[in-house]
């Protein structure tokens, strides 16, 4: 249940770190992402946040915990990057 709710959180993060880092003129790194976005930054992450918690709604129900743990341990890379690239963004006073 803890790696559920990890997950969760690191989706809410992850969303809210790419907002900002794209606000700070980064872009998207992946494809599936940016095709989402053509309809917007902020629709495109929402809709990749709500395929990622579908797919976890899909793990659950058939009892995929492991995936979710995996799944869960990239979402924290991920927005442990995220965080680097605002850190790293020209104008900030980060890294």
């Amino acid at each position: 249940m803890i790696m559920i709710q990890a997950f969760i959180y690191l989706q809410l993060l992850d969303f809210i770190t790419t907002l900002i880092g794209l606000k700070m003129g980064a872009s998207e790194a992946s494809p599936f992402i940016r095709v989402l976005m053509h309809a917007g930054p902020l629709v495109g992450v929402l809709a990749s946040k709500l395929v990622a918690l579908a797919l976890a709604g899909g793990c659950v129900y058939w009892k995929k915990y492991r995936l979710i743990r995996w799944a869960t341990y990239w979402y924290s890379a991920l927005v442990v990057w995220n965080l680097i690239v605002i850190l790293r963004a020209p104008g900030h006073f980060g890294l």
